[in-house]
């Protein structure tokens, strides 16, 4: 039976042919626009590796057949042929430019394939695919118990929730003045959200940063909504950058607070002012009992800018915070203590000052913002830096941070873990915004 030869359609795809090899090298010729996607990105193997893997080949790639073609139609039906065979394997996807204002490079929706996306090395957290629902500008990322993400978009200050794929608006929170860095920034639910169904909010307001807490209640369809906000915490100083914003109840029940020294170099080093902390108070919005400084919500003074909270297995807290346009931090929070700004950054070891347990000279490669603690290991988005960094703890030890999808998915806001064990890494200022869904690395 005569072979019939094959050709390639205008689109790319491969098919096969019912005219002679010669019509199909001149419609080649006549149509330059016709073009090899697969060779392009470098998904298929040259030549030398198909003559070497000839034996074990179909019979019409073996290679003594190829080489008794003339020249020209030689070199056309490798072409052809190989492009079949990367047809029948797959290819691999091509990857976007980098940066804030690229395009996002190709990611598996569903479970995760084999082959990682391009610029994904084998080292990095499993990338199992996004939430590619239009968000604007995300700052924080919660979850229900049934798996529901509540996620809060800092300039909207708009409440959304994404399940199943699908995204909805839960409300526009009442009272949010954005600006700057300020907006609808951190969210936290209540320990006990399976009966008293709380939601609690920081937001920039029109004359300071506070916190509120707000029922977060579904309808006889199932549709979420907010009702009876209540604000429970005031006076948190605000400015166009450094508001911190990051609220989480700890392993005690008590919600701990990062603030910004909202531009105050004064605020930090002073126990009763609010900016530059971080605050421990009960869910009424009180002084937590037992704080380092009697009846003040203040828990550890000297911050810049905290971004990022998180408890690792031992039940100690960590914290992320920017530097100024050096050291960048990752710090182990002690009751009481003073972490040095803005007399000190980093670890320069001065007396009366606590370092930091790591730090990022340049503020260009991290300027870390939210943070999560899985299986012993520290996940930090960073924005300016647009990487994901990971931090194995050691105790009270960090040690060196490893850097993973560099520059691939722009600046990184937020990580948080989901129910199912997976971390969601939101991106920000991607218009739209996404998330990723990522498999935490086994320790």
């Amino acid at each position: 039976m005569q072979r019939q030869p094959v050709s390639a359609s205008p689109g790319g795809a491969v098919t096969k042919g019912t005219k002679s090899t010669d019509r199909a090298r001149r419609l080649t010729r006549q149509s330059p626009s016709i073009r090899w996607p697969e060779v392009e990105a470098g998904a298929l193997k040259p030549l030398s590796h198909i003559m070497r893997r000839g034996p074990s080949l179909p019979r019409v790639l073996r290679m003594p057949r190829v080489l008794r073609m003339p020249c020209g139609l030689r070199m056309f039906t490798v072409a052809i042929l190989t492009a079949l065979l990367a047809a029948c394997t797959g290819t691999a996807p091509t990857p976007g430019p980098s940066g804030p204002t690229g395009t996002v490079p190709s990611v598996p929706t569903g479970v995760g394939a084999s082959t990682p996306p391009p610029g994904v090395a084998a080292g990095d957290p499993e990338l199992i695919g996004t939430t590619a629902v239009g968000l604007q500008i995300p700052w924080a990322v919660v979850f229900l118990p049934d798996g529901t993400a509540i996620i809060s978009e800092r300039d909207t200050a708009k409440i959304r929730a994404v399940r199943d794929g699908r995204l909805s608006d839960i409300g526009t929170f009442p009272g949010v003045v954005p600006g700057g860095e300020g907006g609808l920034l951190g969210l936290a639910l209540s320990p006990n959200f399976p009966t008293d169904r709380l939601l609690y909010t920081y937001f920039t307001a029109s004359g300071d940063n506070r916190i509120a807490r707000t029922k977060l209640l579904a309808s006889p369809s199932g549709q979420l909504g907010l009702t009876g906000t209540e604000v429970i915490f005031t006076g948190i100083p605000k400015a166009s950058t450094h508001n911190g914003g990051r609220i989480r109840f700890g392993p005690d029940g008590f919600l701990y607070v990062g603030t910004g020294d909202s531009q105050r170099r004064n605020q930090p080093q002073d126990r009763n002012a609010l900016g530059g902390k971080i605050l421990r108070i009960t869910s009424d919005g009180k002084p937590a009992p037992g704080n380092p400084f009697g009846d003040n919500p203040v828990y550890s003074y000297g911050h810049r800018n905290v971004q990022g909270l998180a408890w690792d297995a031992g039940g100690r807290l960590w914290a992320s915070e920017f530097g100024p346009d050096v050291n960048d931090e990752l710090n182990l929070i002690t009751p009481g203590g003073n972490y040095g700004w803005p007399e000190v950054t980093g670890a320069p070891g001065r007396q009366g000052f606590i370092d930091a347990k790591l730090v990022w000279p340049s503020t260009a490669e991290s300027s870390p913002s939210g943070l999560e603690i899985v299986n012993g290991i520290a996940y930090l988005g960073a924005l300016r830096g647009e990487r994901l960094w990971t931090v194995k703890l050691e105790g009270e030890n960090a040690s060196q941070a490893v850097a993973h999808f560099t520059q691939m998915y722009g600046r990184l806001r937020d990580v948080s873990k989901a129910p199912d064990g997976r971390l969601w890494v939101l991106t920000n200022n991607k218009n739209p915004d996404f998330a990723l869904i990522l498999r935490p690395l086994a320790r």
